[in-house]
């Protein structure tokens, strides 16, 4: 902490935690003279004094920076150069209208207004803004540089938003994706690898996957394609061939052997999708020989499919681990259980629903998922909320599988498990308004697409499964100046199935 001056006092943080150095400058101003009056009661904590003789309200105001105080300073004189407080909270209001309105919903039901506008808030508040109004940012080798042709962002919870907040980005904020796909090669260039989860310029490894792909892949195969693409492929494999977590074995074996790495079958499944996602892009650029490598890749999610129990289990030394438990939270599973984790082959439906005997044998081992009056087993993991039958609304593992029942021929189902998770698992309460963690937006962003009656299984392709809307009329309206209309007729919560579409 420094004084300036009677109306500045500025400083810095360079913490170790979560980011293992994180940077954060600040420069604090007041509307009038302040004074320091105590300095003992510790090292970052001062008591002020301000000389209020004319009677008037004490105003203070904060300009934060990754790089530099001095950058602090340049951002609150560019964002707040006055006093009106009024005027700030007006611009704060016209930024935030501007973001809320990029979708407009009708309904008469105020708590699925107040759900919906709450959700779309959520999800705007990350990734966040990481550099100053010059362009200066703090990078992952923790060098400062001048941001050129994109704008540096931070906070990647990939893990979670890969699966439906970053998909909807790709419909609602196009520009700002482009960004987010130029801050990962970023990374790639400053660190070596694609982020997994990244936090103010720090890689915090935390969570499994490398989910980096499957963001600029479903971005490239819906159009967004602003960047470099053949750096993307090379970061790209570089992250699938790393020799971390468990990569390495899963390349030599087909699949991650138990005693090798924790949370082995987790591993295994979303290695394969993120391959998946790989072999679309390699595809997708012209690239047949990294397609065929990791199209094959893709596949390894059959090593660990037992056709007698239609699980998904660990193996060591080559054989299932026994005993088996399907409700069992355990180390083989990342926060779940084989039940949330046996769905997760989304990249290849058609081929994993031969193992459970087609359409109908599908059906029925969801049947048996959403029916389940088993209780959970194993470790005790509280991210496992939301609970229907073993389905786990309130972690990202579980989420796109009431939507399955489209691809076994029954979307009745779908409809009447997305209309019952909108309705009772989002509630506009301040103590029990969502069944899990926001986790970044991921949980607010799965409301946001399924109210709108879309939601999409597999990133990496252009297709969207559909829904029942919870709304009346939806219109949103793209960066393009398009705009793009839901309409439903006879609408209720009660009315959860579609008679036709057009």
């Amino acid at each position: 902490l420094q004084t300036t001056n009677y109306r500045e006092i500025t400083g810095y943080r360079i913490s170790k935690g979560w980011a293992r150095r994180q940077h954060v400058y600040f420069v604090m101003q007041f509307s009038a003279d302040v004074e320091v009056i105590d300095q003992s009661i510790g090292k970052y904590s001062w008591i002020l004094k301000a000389n209020l003789t004319d009677k008037k309200p004490l105003l203070i105001k904060v300009g934060i920076s990754p790089v530099s105080v001095e950058g602090a300073r340049k951002n609150l004189m560019t964002e707040s150069p006055g006093w009106n407080f009024d005027q700030i909270t007006k611009q704060a209001e016209l930024v935030w209208e501007k973001e809320l309105s990029k979708i407009q919903v009708k309904t008469d039901v105020k708590d699925d207004l107040v759900n919906f506008y709450t959700a779309l808030y959520h999800v705007n508040i990350a990734p966040n803004l990481f550099c100053d109004v010059d362009s200066t940012y703090r990078g992952m080798d923790d060098k400062v540089y001048k941001a050129v042709d994109f704008v540096p962002y931070t906070v990647f919870s990939l893990w979670d938003t890969y699966r439906a907040a970053h998909p909807l980005f790709t419909i609602i904020d196009v520009k700002r994706t482009q960004d987010y796909i130029k801050t990962m090669l970023d990374h790639y260039k400053k660190a070596g690898h694609l982020p997994v989860w990244e936090l103010d310029g720090n890689e915090t490894w935390c969570m499994i996957g490398y989910h980096s792909v499957s963001v600029i892949a479903d971005a490239f195969i819906k159009g967004i394609k602003n960047f470099d693409t053949e750096i993307a492929l090379k970061a790209m494999i570089e992250s699938a061939n790393a020799k971390r977590f468990g990569i390495d074995h899963y390349v030599v074996n087909g699949y991650v052997p138990a005693e090798k790495s924790g949370e082995s079958v987790s591993k295994t499944l979303e290695y394969a999708y993120d391959d998946w996602c790989i072999a679309q892009f390699a595809r997708a650029i012209g690239n047949k020989e990294t397609y065929k490598t990791f199209i094959q890749r893709a596949q390894y999610y059959k090593n660990l499919m037992d056709p007698k129990s239609g699980f998904m289990r660990a193996r060591t030394n080559n054989l299932f681990i026994e005993p088996f438990v399907p409700t069992d939270i355990n180390m083989h599973y990342t926060e779940g259980n084989s039940w949330h984790y046996s769905f997760t082959t989304v990249q290849d439906l058609s081929n994993f629903k031969r193992y459970l005997g087609g359409d109908k044998g599908f059906e029925l081992k969801l049947d048996e998922l959403f029916n389940n009056t088993n209780k959970l087993s194993g470790r005790d993991q509280s991210d496992v909320t939301g609970l229907i039958g073993q389905y786990a609304h309130g972690n990202e593992p579980s989420h796109h599988i009431a939507y399955l029942y489209n691809q076994a021929g029954s979307p009745w189902k779908t409809q009447q498990l997305t209309r019952k998770i909108t309705t009772e698992l989002y509630k506009n309460d301040a103590e029990n308004g969502l069944c899990g963690n926001e986790d970044c937006g991921q949980m607010s962003a799965w409301y946001i697409l399924s109210s709108l009656g879309l939601y999409q299984i597999s990133p990496g392709n252009d297709y969207f499964d559909l829904t029942t809307p919870l709304f009346d009329e939806v219109t949103i309206n793209l960066e393009n100046g398009k705009k793009f209309r839901i309409k439903t007729n006879g609408n209720a919560h009660q009315k959860s199935f579609i008679q036709n579409l057009t």
